[in-house]
């Protein structure tokens, strides 16, 4: 195809808004363009993709996809029905920073035999959970903030056979390093200390530089950032905050964001990652997640003479996120090092209760701002390992139910939980202590997800077999290294 028939296509696809400076940068590198990478969302979260000459893109092709073996991607399809197709979403395309002559375009999968979507495809849970939303007549968009927190380590190590485990972490930044005679070169000191590292200038922060960088590829790739900052823990704990979006334009826009930031890391000889608690005793990784449902162009979340300035209807979608939080926790904290992050004292959101301002609550409503157009409410449990897809969808799914049965929330707690008696204490219920227990609460609590049809039983019962065959029971088989100081004299 020509660009321009490239270009016409993309104008016709109604799935996202392109800006025109965007459009004029892709019109521009569509001329030095040889490939294009389809890029899609295994299960658990992770982007895989195959790559096709230009030439191979045309009115068919976009129409009808192209083949990949579903049996080698993780919750896809057995090896006897192997056969799926990618039906490239054309405006999600982008000049791929990493790879010359090239535009990567996200894509969403198809049965061949049947032609209709796949059910476990995240990326069309997605699609169906904003048709959704729209037929119930509540609002017509939901919009999504996510403030993702990552490290960038020097490097990693790790490994696990019968007889030895271990992972090996280290950052010049890390404050285990003060006392470190370096090869060659002197040690200049000026590290963050343990939960101290939350917004020092250089020389304390050492990634000023790197951070420009990704957030000057997320802005040549379509992405809007608002800001970029270290973040609390040691050793290059990193945030870069984009701009809202309508649900499943920021879940394309977070798996950019990793692979940007992941890719750039790599690039200066550093590791990224988005793992929830990577290192003992002090701060994990967290994904709030801002949210807002619009109808008609207004706010449903803003009362202006509500507390904070949240509506009713708000209220109502906070009561389904608390109410269904433990089954939540194993689509948005889904990972077993995620439960090490959800523990008090590291200011993770455990406690289920909303309140304005209080960072240790589940629910936060952010007071910045007192226009109508900035109210929402932060979900602050979430964590960068999860699924974005289906982690949206699920805290929109019990949102919504919340406002169709009117939970009440109940009363807002504005106090530091953390210095509660024991009798207030004990009357504020928690997140799951596992990944195991949030999976029996998924089991238990997941008529919610049904509705619609955006998300199956199927697609919830692999999901919950995987979780447990896959990573449950493989880290519950294998000695922790510190039950050795415990146990190893008994």
């Amino acid at each position: 195809m020509s660009t321009t028939e490239i270009l016409e296509l993309i104008k016709k696809e109604p799935s996202r808004t392109i800006k025109s400076d965007f459009v004029e940068n892709l019109k521009r590198d569509l001329e030095k363009v040889k490939f294009v990478d389809l890029k899609f969302t295994d299960m658990p979260g992770l982007w895989q993709h195959f790559t096709v000459p230009i030439t191979e893109l045309s009115e068919n092709s976009i129409s009808n996809g192209f083949g990949f073996d579903g049996s080698s991607i993780r919750g896809f399809k057995e090896i006897y029905e192997s056969d799926m197709l990618l039906v490239p979403d054309l405006k999600t395309g982008f000049t791929d920073p990493f790879s010359d002559s090239t535009v990567s375009i996200i894509g969403s999968v198809k049965d061949p035999e049947t032609g209709e979507f796949f059910t476990r495809d995240p990326r069309y849970i997605a699609m169906k959970a904003e048709s959704y939303l729209k037929e119930t007549g509540i609002a017509d968009v939901a919009y999504m903030g996510p403030e993702l927190e990552f490290f960038i380590f020097d490097s990693i190590r790790y490994d696990q056979k019968e007889n030895f485990g271990y992972y090996y972490i280290d950052s010049a930044e890390g404050s285990w390093n003060t006392g470190t005679e370096a090869n060659g070169s002197p040690n200049l000191g000026y590290k963050p200390r343990y939960k101290e590292g939350y917004f020092p200038v250089a020389p304390t922060d050492t990634l000023q530089n790197i951070r420009n960088e990704i957030v000057e590829t997320m802005t040549k790739s379509g992405i809007g950032v608002e800001c970029h900052h270290h973040e609390v823990a040691t050793a290059g704990q990193c945030e870069i905050d984009m701009g809202y979006a309508s649900l499943l334009r920021m879940a394309d826009q977070v798996m950019m964001y990793k692979y940007i930031i992941k890719n750039i890391a790599r690039k200066h000889e550093k590791t990224a990652t988005f793992m929830p608690k990577p290192l003992f005793n002090d701060n994990g990784s967290g994904m709030h997640v801002h949210q807002s449902l619009w109808k008609s162009g207004k706010n449903l979340f803003y009362d202006k003479d509500g507390y904070a300035l949240i509506s009713d209807t708000a209220k109502y979608y906070i009561g389904g996120l608390l109410e269904h939080a433990p089954a939540l926790c194993a689509l948005i904290a889904p990972t077993t090092n995620s439960y090490k992050r959800l523990v008090p004292g590291f200011e993770a959101p455990v406690n289920l209760v909303y309140s304005k301002r209080n960072r240790s609550a589940a629910v936060r409503i952010p007071v910045y701002s007192r226009s109508d157009k900035a109210k929402r409410i932060e979900f602050r449990t979430p964590d960068p390992s999860c699924n974005v897809y289906l982690a949206f969808s699920a805290m929109l799914m019990a949102g919504l139910d919340g406002m169709k049965r009117k939970i009440n929330p109940g009363e807002p707690l504005d106090k530091d939980i953390y210095h509660l008696t024991e009798e207030e204490a004990k009357a504020i219920k928690s997140v799951p202590a596992s990944l195991s227990e949030s999976l029996n609460a998924l089991e238990n609590d997941h008529k919610f997800l049904l509705a619609g049809n955006v998300f199956t039983q199927d697609m919830i019962d692999t999901w919950i077999e995987y979780k447990r065959t896959k990573e449950v029971d493989p880290v519950r088989l294998r000695p922790h290294p510190w039950e050795y100081h415990l146990y190893f004299d008994i």
